[in-house]
């Protein structure tokens, strides 16, 4: 169980980055960008931090 909320932590992470990295570079180069697709990648943001919370409560970032 303890590895599975690790990799469960790291497909997080890694989620994160695939889905981030090109917003912020798309955003950056057209800056009137719709205003629907920044509250997707909010939505987004929000939903990762639920996962986050979720490892968080279940003791996978406790390394003992």
């Amino acid at each position: 169980v303890r590895f599975y909320l690790v990799a469960i932590l790291f497909l997080l992470f890694e989620f994160e980055a695939v889905f981030f990295i090109p917003f912020a570079i798309v955003y950056r180069r057209y800056l009137a960008i719709n205003h629907f697709i920044v509250v997707e990648m909010g939505v987004f943001a929000l939903l990762l931090l639920v996962g986050y919370i979720y490892v968080l409560r279940k003791g996978a970032l406790d390394w003992d």
